[in-house]
């Protein structure tokens, strides 16, 4: 009777755009011979069954993240926000790589005190985060928009982003922030294939894109968290918006140590359920960013049902870890409520650990965040961004299950872990 009930509850059908079709969703729980996830132990050996096939299909095999990391403090000023934060620059190292990949880390000055954190990446460099004229301007290619050209940082965009980055909202609330520009892991252009982490590790083994060495950028920048002592490096969330929330939720999949992901706006291979294909589908993202994916992807060209996995599936990965998917109402190209299904199907993997997810089929309401055990979501009114309500709601859920757990994390040192003089 068991059996039957969980092989009843993974037959999960869904509609196509026109809403007169439908498919039916690859299940979560159960095993590609059709044998029922019941255990723990099962649902771990499912899992790698998933992450496989994403790894194969969809965002490439990448080489292990080193266990150690190089570094150097670059600057720290314990008076940033009237004296409320600590502002830190650090350096990172990768063997092979020319440019260093710069961390801007702020922390609230609680005293000795190890707190939670958000790790993500920005879009246009670290001095666009906030306006201040002591962070360098990024020396990386960066794409062309408003102020930019040549692909080159300029003076004009210090700040700009800082909607995107409510520092001292996030301060106030008791975290640390750990921001670092993912052009200095790999440039986001196709010709950057050959450039980055991608070029110092190739191999005919490793078919990872552009996606699958940002989400690898976390995970080394994990190694540095792991390190400074003033954060406790079991209470991370790794976040991302728009792109970089498809890298989130990868990185998310691969990395236990981060303790929570977030995706904001992720949209195709990113929350979205791909079968629904609606707004952005595979076939344009195979067209326009093909250098995101590994080369397998290109199988898929609008033949989203052919894939053996579904983004649920990547949702289910973080499990048993709390996850939050945030949308918004005019952010059709992401599909905003096929984000929300993504979670929702996703969230079914928690009972194999007694834990809730989402709980209610029906999306929210605008502007009203729903919160159900490891799972949250809201979809935003307004467009393809992510802004201090986001954050707000981002930081309430935070506050549910990062702040339930006060040990620090244990450390150990080898030369590897040494800060660079």
């Amino acid at each position: 009777m068991k059996t039957l009930l969980i092989c009843l509850l993974t037959a999960i059908s869904i509609s196509h755009i026109n809403g007169s079709e439908y498919t039916q969703l690859p299940p979560v729980l159960q095993f590609k011979n059709g044998r029922p996830v019941n255990t723990i132990k099962d649902w771990e050996k499912r899992r790698k069954e998933i992450l496989n096939v994403f790894k194969q299909e969809m965002y490439g095999v990448a080489p292990p993240v080193p266990c150690g990391v190089k570094y150097t403090i670059e600057s720290e000023d314990k008076s940033a926000f009237n004296g409320k934060a600590t502002k830190k620059r650090v350096n990172l190292y990768l063997k092979g790589l020319s440019n260093p990949i710069q961390l801007l880390i702020y922390y609230p000055n609680n005293g000795t005190e190890r707190t939670p954190a958000f790790l993500g990446y920005n879009f246009w460099g670290n001095y666009t985060v906030i306006n201040d004229p002591e962070i360098p301007l990024t020396q990386q290619w960066v794409i062309n928009q408003e102020v930019i050209k040549d692909n080159k940082s300029s003076e004009q965009l210090r700040g700009v982003r800082e909607s995107r980055w409510p520092v001292e909202q996030i301060i106030d609330a008791g975290y640390a922030l750990v921001t670092l520009y993912y052009g200095d892991i790999v440039p986001d252009y196709n010709a950057g294939k050959r450039l980055g982490v991608l070029a110092i590790y190739q191999h005919p083994k490793y078919t990872w894109g552009a996606i699958g060495a940002w989400a690898w950028g976390l995970s080394y920048a994990m190694n540095y968290i792991e390190r400074d002592n003033r954060i406790d490096a079991k209470r991370v969330a790794v976040i991302g918006h728009s792109r970089l929330g498809k890298t989130a939720l990868w990185a998310g999949a691969n990395d236990k140590r981060f303790a929570m992901v977030i995706s904001n706006n992720s949209g195709c291979t990113g929350a979205a359920i791909s079968r629904r294909k609606v707004g952005e589908r595979f076939n344009i993202l195979i067209k326009i960013r093909p250098y995101w994916y590994a080369p397998n992807f290109s199988k898929y060209n609008d033949k989203e049902e052919e894939l053996a996995v579904d983004q649920h599936q990547l949702i289910a990965l973080t499990a048993p870890r709390p996850i939050y998917v945030a949308s918004a109402d005019l952010d059709k190209n992401a599909d905003p409520e096929g984000e929300f299904l993504g979670l929702y199907y996703g969230s079914e993997v928690y009972k194999i650990f007694n834990l809730k997810g989402l709980e209610k089929k029906q999306m929210p309401e605008v502007n009203t965040p729903y919160f159900s055990g490891q799972a949250g979501y809201h979809i935003r009114k307004g467009k393809h961004d992510i802004t201090a309500y986001d954050w707000a709601q981002f930081l309430k859920f935070a506050d549910m299950h990062l702040k339930e757990h006060k040990d620090a994390p244990t450390r150990t040192q080898n030369t590897a872990d040494l800060p660079v003089k």
